[in-house]
């Protein structure tokens, strides 16, 4: 098999963290014609190949991800080496791209990244997408970390995800003030009106099955899956809810909102997504260890 010529490879590199020949061709000062023929000379030497067009997308294909994480490592090692030799030090800015669930509270994702805050070299960029875009923002690269609620099915061992538990927040039952009942659920809740997330989360799924433990059955005027929807249903209907009390605790602080009674065995659970590489960058790894759950 021919040498790999690390020209070419640098190219693929640049294409695919950035999904676009047209921009990569830009930022390296070349033409579209030139990169893309740099890219086919390297699968040509390597036979393989790396991408794959969806529609107006260049998507990798999964040898096309396996060479890549290797391309990872080979180019940050290098680009920190070259920053040693120029400055006698390692590279100390540092950048990551986060992902967020459109429906995930606002109040867990400030607590995540709370950690980057305090480290003065180092910016992030929040994107809030669906499910589905996130996970294409992970494949293609442009994505270095997903937060989610909902966890990723890894059906072999070839599956390109990682899944990581970062936070697991007690389900409380909220709900306005003056209401609260004096007795511990489901006793003296006969009355009251509910709004809740939909069937499709976990925290509806385990809600509804300790409901059908002791035996009540929830009248419910309203479901959403968006958190902070939620938190505008049960602040201004007079309805209750199922959420982790974070999600309301600016009124829970000023009374607005009551929390009536933590609910046994009912979680929500918080996810951080990786793709499977060889390469993970430090700044990933180091804020997933701050964030480890106990």
């Amino acid at each position: 098999m021919a040498k790999i010529n690390y020209h070419h490879l640098y190219y693929f590199w640049r294409v695919a963290i950035s999904g676009s020949i047209t921009r990569t061709a830009e930022e390296c000062h070349v033409s579209q014609s030139a990169l893309s023929q740099q890219i086919k000379q390297l699968e040509t030497t390597m036979d393989v190949q790396l991408f794959e067009r969806v529609g107006r997308q260049l998507v990798l294909t999964d040898t096309g991800r396996k060479v890549l994480s290797y391309a990872d490592e080979i180019f940050t090692t290098g680009e920190e080496l070259q920053s040693f030799l120029k400055k006698g030090e390692l590279a100390t800015q540092r950048h990551i791209n986060i992902g967020v669930l459109t429906t995930l509270s606002r109040n867990f994702t400030e607590s995540f990244i709370s950690p980057l805050l305090q480290e003065a070299n180092v910016s992030f960029t929040l994107s809030t997408r669906g499910m589905t875009n996130l996970l294409n923002g992970l494949s293609s690269h442009e994505l270095d970390l997903v937060l989610t609620n909902r966890s990723v099915s890894q059906q072999n061992d070839d599956a390109i995800w990682q899944s990581q538990l970062v936070s697991r927040q007690s389900v409380s039952i909220i709900g306005p003030a003056e209401l609260k009942p004096d007795t511990t659920f489901p006793d003296g809740y006969d009355g009251l009106k509910w709004v809740l997330p939909t069937g499709i989360t976990e925290i509806r799924s385990a809600f509804d099955a300790y409901c059908s433990t002791v035996g009540y059955s929830p009248a419910v005027m309203a479901e959403a899956d968006d958190m902070a929807m939620l938190r505008l249903l049960v602040r201004d209907t007079g309805a209750v809810t199922a959420l982790p009390s974070v999600v309301v605790k600016d009124e829970i602080a000023n009374g607005r909102l009551a929390e009536y009674q933590v609910l046994p065995n009912v979680y929500e659970h918080f996810y951080a997504i990786t793709i499977r590489r060889t390469y993970v960058p430090e700044i990933v790894t180091d804020l997933l260890k701050k964030n480890m759950v106990d």
